[in-house]
């Protein structure tokens, strides 16, 4: 797979030098708040992740997230698509953006879209879904923005920072993408 361009954000391929800063993202209680992670990761536990990662089908691979910064490009965050249903063409799509400093400024929207746009154009898909805390707005903003539907919510499915939440599942058909598209 080729880097995937948009506007202000790409994705590309995770390389092994990479894993230095997704430890440090998935250690940020900040970062991982609406997360299913909630045990402190280790380097090894991160390179051991990349490890199997590399062996997954190119499909699955996870993405990193960019933005231009002056002449080069700033790696923000990650994101992929797994549980890939060949026979129905749908899969489940995730995103961590770990640089705070990044937050709120669209740039998950942004990557979102991108890879919306690359389950539809490139895998074939008819259907992308994700998961989302009911506590999480900011992110279900986002995802709203990117063409995501809310279909349903799983009540109080998750125990996280000692309380309850629901988790929101939100798809997005092929269909309702190309009208999006028709409408830009």
């Amino acid at each position: 797979m080729s880097i995937i361009y948009g506007e202000r954000v790409r994705l590309r391929a995770t390389e092994r030098e990479d894993v230095n800063n997704f430890y440090a993202w998935v250690n940020d209680p900040d970062v991982t708040r609406y997360l299913s992670l909630y045990l402190p990761m280790s380097t090894v536990d991160e390179e051991n992740w990349f490890n199997s990662m590399t062996q997954r089908s190119q499909s699955e691979k996870t993405l990193v997230i960019e933005v231009r910064d002056g002449n080069g490009w700033k790696m923000i965050g990650n994101c992929g698509v797994f549980d890939i249903d060949t026979i129905g063409r749908l899969g489940e799509i995730g995103i961590m953006l770990g640089e705070k400093d990044e937050w709120d400024k669209g740039y998950g929207t942004e990557a979102m879209s991108l890879l919306v746009r690359h389950c539809f154009e490139t895998l074939n898909f008819n259907r992308v879904y994700l998961r989302v805390y009911a506590e999480n707005l900011r992110a279900k903003r986002a995802y709203e923005k990117a063409g995501f539907v809310e279909e349903g919510r799983l009540r109080e499915a998750v125990y996280k920072n000692g309380k309850y939440d629901d988790v929101i599942i939100m798809s997005v058909l092929r269909a309702e993408w190309i009208a999006q598209m028709k409408e830009k």
